[in-house]
């Protein structure tokens, strides 16, 4: 299948949109009939007859006079530069983007069903656990497996690979839309980041279903979001363009949430407006989805679910309950969109994410190894909370570290979680970016005193802190690696560097300490 292709328009039209949206501020009269063949916000990719966007704080002339040479007949900016081809000027450039994008695309979130998740945590396993189940009900129905855009990786039908950001900026998002479209997919299940949220990369995303799995503090810097206001507000734009809400009821603030999607159900304007909530819960049983029971197996869990449509035992594939809650959520996505019961009920049993609670069991028993993507204290405390109640005999040890030049509050949020529910921790490590890694774990050590665990130390080569971990474990354990799943790469400061990821590392650690050899 090739690639999608952007429809040829007048730059007349363009104009148009674009003063519908409200963001253009001036526009020549006279070049509306020339012929935009291609949009795009890439110097490099420009060709004859392209519409050039000049994009972010480090846009350079250089790049436009670039993009000209290489065919660009018109552009749009913030900015009027004083070249020779007419100039669109506009005063939210994002916006803009997205506008220009969706648009060039033909709008390819009105040809197939997006279904996107947002929070703090959840969202990378939520989007596989919907899409396991909608590739189940492909499976049944002889359609289309699910699209993917995750923070791991991304399918489109057409291009798949490792994914750069959470969620593309907005001319890659739009063309792996319209490629799905193209592909004849009929679902796709992304996350909707925060940051993409905010600064609306997904703006002109119409989402069949829109799922909010938490709220906690993350994400709070001088880079990111300054305050957890503006963090939070960010997340909720997503029910704005959701034609269905699904709303955790156990997460904090959940009232706010409510609100906000019932306020978007109560639209008007019905392209836009939710025209459902529903609502999942382990604890409340209200909730439209619910958990009634649990029961732990050697396979997983077992969750008896209630639905609007069928109460059913669904086995899960995980030893935490937490990811029960994740499960729910996608259940209530599929609700949402009506997918069958066969599909929800079995789609859940053989599906593994990527860096997200992988088992490794050694064969004698003695240890139980845990690989988690979990980087901020929400998330860390969660696990191991559950694992403390899910193998309350055994210790409890834990390798991590903390990013550096970005959410500066994990080091602390995940020093007191670890500090108050691990019993044996090695710290090191984890993308200290511009900072020295030592001040980092030695902040993380602080915080974990504080808590009385005086049962930590240091070791700053991450693999040799798992190796560290396992190698001094003296009874039956649970060792718990969290921070960079599946990632293959190491940001220091001097840029990115390769790295094992930390499942082959964990793997080769338990396999020495059972033969005798680590």
């Amino acid at each position: 299948m090739p690639q999608a292709t952007q429809t040829t328009y007048p730059l007349a039209h363009y104009i148009e949109v674009l003063d519908r949206a409200g963001v253009l501020w001036c526009a020549p009269q006279d070049a509306g009939d020339i012929q935009i063949d291609f949009a795009t916000d890439d110097s490099r990719a420009a060709v004859p007859g392209t519409l050039f966007v000049c994009k972010g704080a480090a846009f350079k002339r250089e790049y436009l006079v670039g993009a000209i040479g290489a065919g660009a007949v018109a552009y749009v900016s913030e900015t009027d530069y004083g070249v020779d081809v007419p100039c669109l000027l506009v005063d939210d450039i994002r916006r803009t983007l997205a506008v220009l994008a969706d648009t060039a695309y033909d709008h390819p979130s009105g040809r197939v069903q997006v279904c996107a998740f947002t929070g703090t945590k959840g969202k990378t396993t939520s989007a596989y656990y919907l899409k396991s189940v909608l590739d189940e009900h492909a499976r049944l129905v002889g359609c289309h497996t699910a699209g993917l855009f995750s923070s791991i990786e991304f399918d489109d039908g057409v291009d798949a690979g490792i994914s750069k950001l959470t969620t593309p900026e907005s001319f890659q998002l739009e063309r792996q839309l319209a490629n799905a479209a193209n592909s004849g997919i009929e679902h796709v299940v992304m996350e909707a980041s925060s940051q993409a949220l905010k600064y609306d990369r997904t703006a002109c995303v119409e989402f069949a279903v829109g799922a909010f799995t938490n709220i906690g503090e993350d994400h709070i810097s001088p880079i990111e979001h300054p305050t957890f206001e503006d963090y939070f507000s960010s997340k909720l734009k997503l029910f704005a363009q959701s034609h269905a809400a699904v709303v955790n009821l156990d997460m904090d603030h959940v009232e706010r949430v409510l609100d906000a999607a019932r306020a978007c159900e109560r639209v008007l304007d019905a392209a836009r407006a939710c025209e459902r909530v529903v609502t999942y819960s382990l604890a409340d049983e209200r909730a439209d989805v619910f958990a009634e029971q649990l029961t732990h197996t050697d396979r997983g869990i077992v969750a008896r679910v209630r639905t609007p449509r069928f109460t059913d035992d669904v086995l899960v594939a995980t030893p935490v309950k937490f990811n029960i809650s994740n499960a729910l959520g996608a259940i209530a996505v599929a609700e949402a969109l009506g997918i069958e019961r066969d599909a929800i009920v079995h789609g859940f049993e053989h599906l593994r994410v990527p860096g997200r609670m992988e088992l490794y069991p050694t064969e004698s028993g003695r240890i139980v190894g845990v690989v988690d993507f979990a980087h901020n204290g929400m998330s860390l405390e969660t696990m191991l909370r559950d694992l403390r109640e899910n193998y309350p005999d055994r210790e409890l040890a834990v390798v991590f570290g903390a990013t550096g030049g970005k959410g500066v509050d994990r080091r602390d949020t995940m020093g007191i979680a670890a500090g108050a529910y691990a019993d044996r921790i090695v710290i090191t490590e984890d993308d200290p970016g511009p900072e020295d890694p030592a001040d980092i774990c030695a902040t993380i050590a602080k915080r974990v005193e504080e808590q009385g665990n005086g049962n930590w130390q240091i070791v700053l080569d991450r693999e040799e802190a798992i190796r560290t971990c396992v190698r001094e474990t003296t009874r039956p354990s649970v060792v718990i690696v969290t921070g960079k799943g599946h990632e293959t790469r190491m940001l220091r400061k001097d840029g990115s560097v390769p790295c094992r990821a930390d499942g082959p590392v964990l793997q080769e650690a338990l396999a020495a300490f059972e033969a005798g050899t680590l």
